[in-house]
């Protein structure tokens, strides 16, 4: 388990450098997970039904085992502990994703704020935060929201 962690935090860190196909593909992976666990560690307690809907999110995203579904929120987890801006995750997530990945990331975000039944004014300032580095436009980003809250029946 930690093996895989550590290539995947490794891929991550080369980001700089010429990524294989795989490489890449775990740093998006990761990218991705980093910015749907800050939305659930936005709030002041981590609910599971959020850790859930990250878990859910990254599974119907990417083709992982449960396994590495896991491995890959607890990488996000330790990622996120120690981050100081999103330009890293964002930028590569602009270089890499289409605008409606980049779209379906901020709806899944949203899911995971509603996954509560509460949305935190936190959570709500990341979200927004996170969809203007990724340029989705403000009616992207309300309709995001609008699915997202419609599917939490809320």
């Amino acid at each position: 388990m930690f093996r895989a962690l550590k290539d995947i935090f490794d891929s991550f860190a080369s980001q700089g450098d010429e990524q294989s196909p795989a490489q890449l593909e775990h740093s998006l992976q990761l990218a991705s997970a980093v910015l749907l666990v800050e939305v659930m560690r936005a709030d002041s307690s981590m609910d599971p039904a959020e850790r859930k809907t990250v878990v859910l999110a990254l599974r119907n995203r990417f083709a992982l085992s449960e396994a590495e579904l896991e491995q890959l929120v607890v990488l996000a987890q330790i990622e996120a502990k120690t981050i100081y801006d999103y330009q890293r995750f964002t930028g590569l997530l602009n270089d890499h994703f289409s605008q409606d990945r980049k779209i379906d990331l901020v709806e899944s975000m949203w899911k995971v704020a509603y996954a509560d039944r509460e949305l935190d004014a936190h959570e709500h300032h990341m979200i927004s935060k996170i969809a203007g580095l990724l340029h989705v436009t403000h009616g992207q980003y309300i309709g995001a929201k609008m699915r997202a809250k419609a599917a939490a029946q809320i």
